[in-house]
């Protein structure tokens, strides 16, 4: 029997208090789903950045 687990993997990071927000976080990851890299936006409390972020299953 083989158990998936679910991994996720930092793309990149864009700090929280930049002027435009979120905005250069969500354009890079539309830039990475067009280009097949199923990438979504995350809030890193701790560090006070956007991550873009993509699950991978590993077994």
């Amino acid at each position: 029997m083989t158990i998936a687990t679910l991994s996720r993997t930092v793309l990149e990071r864009f700090p929280a208090g930049g002027p435009r927000s979120s905005w250069p976080a969500e354009e890079y990851a539309a830039a990475q789903r067009a280009q097949g890299t199923d990438a979504q936006v995350v809030m890193d409390l701790s560090t006070d950045q956007f991550l873009v972020i993509t699950d991978a299953a590993t077994q």
